[in-house]
This record gives C-alpha cells, sequence and structure tokens, in this order.
C-alpha cells in the first residue's frame, strides 16, 4: 500500500469511538478512558486472550493521536476534510485520487497548508502518523534506550608507576538486572498487574506552579506500568541487582595524586539497547622513600657538610631512572640552595620530562671526635671577629 493510501486508512479511522469518549471530550476525559481500556484489555492481564490484545493495541495507538494536543489538532482537521463530502466518495485506493472528478488528495492538503507545490499530505500530517501502524502506541514509544550509570572507584599505585603509567586490575560492583527474576522485579511464578498509581501508562503528571505540569516516571512501578503482588525475594522488586566483575584499567604516565580518570564505556550497563556509562578512578599515588614531585618535576633533599658548601665540592646524588648524576656545588654555596638538573623530572603529556631539583641541606654531626672538635674550635677561634648576628640586632632596635 502507497504511503498516502496507507494514512487514508487512518483518517477513516474514528479514534474517539475507540477510547469511547465524544469528539469534545476534554484531555482529562480521553486520558481517563485510554486508561480504563489499557488496565481491562493489558496482554499481561489477559494472557492468550487475542482479541483483547489487538483491542489494547487499537486503545494505544487512538490514545497516541487524541492524547498528544497538536495531534489531536491535525487529526481533527484531517477528519474535518474527510468528513465534509468533498472527497468525492472518499480517499479511493491510492489516496491521491477519488471519485469521477479525478479529486487529488495530496494537492487539496498542499492547499490547506499554505504551500501550493510543496509539502503535501507527508509534510502536514507526517508526525501525526511517523511510526504508525498498529501497535505504534504511546507505551512503545516511551522505551528509549537508556544509558548506564556512571561508576567511581579508587585505586592506588606506587609513585614510579604514577610516573611511568601502569596498567591495573579493579574489581567493581555495578547495577544489573536481577539475576533471580531477570529485571522483572516478581517472584517466579506470579502475574502481575497494572499499575494503580500510574494506571498502567508508567508516568505520573505533577504540577510545578501555575498553569504548568510535567510528565514523571511512576514511583510505584518505576515506568513499567506492572506490578506483582508477590514480589522477587532476591531484589525486593526493584528488578535491579549487583554485577561484580574485573577489568583492566590503564593509567597513563605522569598521573598525579588526586586525580581523577575517566573511562569511557567501563561503568554501568545500559539499558535496552543504551550505551555503558563511564568509570571514574580516582589516583592515591603512594609516597617515595627518596624523591617527592612538584608538578613536573621531582624534588629531591641532599644532605651536605658544611665543608663541601663552604670549599665547593662535587657530589653525585641519585635520579629515579637510577642512573646518578654529579652536582657541581661551588664555594659557598648558602644552605637550602637547590640545583636544577635538566630532564630527570616526570614524564609530561607531550612525552618529554621535567627537571629533577635537587635541593642542599647542610648536616650537623650529633657527635664530634676530638680531632673534628679541635678543627670547629679552630675555625670558630679565625672567624670570631665577624659576627653573624651584628646587623641583626641593630636592625631591631
Amino acid at each position: 500500500m502507497s504511503d498516502n493510501g496507507f494514512r487514508a486508512d487512518w483518517a477513516q479511522k474514528d479514534f474517539y469511538a475507540t477510547l469511547g469518549v465524544t469528539k469534545d471530550a476534554g484531555a482529562d476525559q480521553i486520558k481517563k478512558a485510554y486508561r480504563r481500556l489499557a488496565r481491562e484489555n493489558h496482554p499481561d492481564s489477559n494472557p492468550g486472550d487475542t482479541a483483547k490484545h489487538d483491542r489494547f493495541k487499537q486503545v494505544a495507538e487512538a490514545y497516541d493521536v487524541v492524547g498528544d494536543p497538536e495531534k489531536r489538532a491535525k487529526y481533527d482537521e484531517m477528519r474535518s476534510l474527510y468528513g465534509s463530502g468533498g472527497f468525492g466518495g472518499g480517499f479511493g485506493g491510492g489516496g491521491t485520487s477519488g471519485g469521477a472528478g479525478g479529486f487529488n488528495l495530496d494537492d487539496l492538503l498542499r492547499d490547506r497548508a499554505g504551500a501550493p507545490g510543496q509539502g503535501g499530505l507527508g509534510d502536514m500530517f507526517g508526525d501525526l502518523f511517523r511510526g504508525g501502524g498498529a501497535g505504534g502506541g504511546r507505551t512503545r514509544q516511551r522505551v528509549r534506550a537508556t544509558k548506564g550509570g556512571d561508576v567511581e572507584t579508587t585505586a592506588t599505585i606506587s609513585f614510579t608507576d604514577a610516573l611511568d603509567g601502569v596498567t591495573i586490575s579493579l574489581r567493581l560492583s555495578s547495577d544489573a538486572p536481577c539475576a533471580t527474576c531477570s529485571g522483572t522485579g516478581g517472584k517466579s511464578g506470579t502475574k502481575p498487574h497494572v499499575c494503580p498509581e500510574c494506571e498502567g501508562a508508567g508516568f505520573v503528571v505533577a504540577s510545578v506552579g501555575g498553569a504548568f505540569s510535567m510528565n514523571e516516571t511512576c514511583p510505584a512501578c518505576h515506568g513499567r506500568q506492572l506490578l506483582y503482588d508477590d514480589p522477587c525475594p532476591t531484589c525486593h522488586g526493584s528488578g535491579r541487582g549487583q554485577s561484580s566483575r574485573t577489568i583492566q584499567a590503564r593509567i597513563p604516565a605522569g598521573v598525579k595524586d588526586g586525580q581523577r580518570i575517566r573511562l569511557r564505556g567501563k561503568g554501568g550497563a545500559g539499558e535496552h539497547g543504551g550505551p555503558a556509562g563511564d568509570l571514574y578512578v580516582t589516583v592515591k599515588v603512594s609516597g617515595h622513600r627518596l624523591f617527592g614531585r612538584k608538578g613536573d618535576n621531582l624534588t629531591l633533599d641532599v644532605p651536605v657538610s658544611f665543608d663541601e658548601l663552604a670549599l665547593g665540592a662535587d657530589v653525585r646524588i641519585p635520579t629515579l631512572a637510577g642512573t646518578p648524576v654529579t652536582l657541581k656545588v661551588p664555594a659557598g654555596t648558602p644552605n637550602g640552595r637547590t640545583f636544577r638538573v635538566r630532564g630527570k623530572g616526570a614524564r609530561k603529556s607531550d612525552g618529554t620530562s621535567g627537571d629533577l631539583l635537587a635541593t642542599v641541606e647542610v648536616q650537623v654531626p650529633a657527635v664530634l671526635d676530638a680531632t673534628a672538635r679541635e678543627a670547629v674550635e679552630a675555625y670558630r677561634a679565625a672567624t670570631a671577629g665577624r659576627p653573624l648576628r651584628a646587623n641583626l640586632f641593630e636592625q631591631a632596635g
């Protein structure tokens, strides 16, 4: 059957009569009639009754049109055109011409739409019948693919793994359909009945103030339209369970302590063919015995003696890669000075590396032997004429 012919067949249906209401019935009256008929003829409540199954489809089809204000207005206009007798005895088999006068329905509807030569029946009523056909009612249109939930977890890795990158195993638990009832929420062997809260619609209308309202998922059946008197003993009627799985996650090189990493598609499973959610991993980095981190640079405290700073020295220090390097400490270097060793820090996102920041710290021996004490006392005597704190007290006064 052609596209126009199919739509003409719809135009000849009296959806008001199907719902048992008059053409001027209000939206609340139409909704009430639909819910009553849907409850009486729902397939789950009438297993094996083909007649009621067909009746349910007809009711859903009718409500899908006249239950929507915009679709209802277009449907009423089409019915008005059809019932006026101006179609010359009906739409005819092909829906494009009828009667002895060679009447063209598509041309008429183009003219009524205000765009001669453009659009036609498909443009004017396309959205009214989109997805049409038996069973194309409101219930099936509400079922949409839903993305799975996001999952949060924490992983602790070593200092070196944070710098080099590492693949870790994560044990995750997330929502999944209950394995006992396969997600129905009902006890095995029991039959469902239409939800009394939403009367089988799957949603309820909630006021948001003034003349505005919005549809919300039914809190009783959670949008499933049906309820079980005997809920599943495992999930207690929720239809949801827990799924445990182990995945391999790649932690990139250079990750910082407390950084949150997003792994796409590694979260909870989607519903009705929807994509999986995402996994968010908060990384905790263990400390290192020698090295610290400052951005993309590594830090290292280097113990030195007084004479090394005073006289100058070559000081060998370790690097995280294992190969030591030599610091050239000039004579007269102050305590706490930081030396920069290029390219010995953390790996950056562009593949280069930061630097190693080595800070020299004078270590004072807790105990001096006789020879060392004699040398220190000789140094004190040699520098007695240059008090270090003279200017400090003068400024304070």
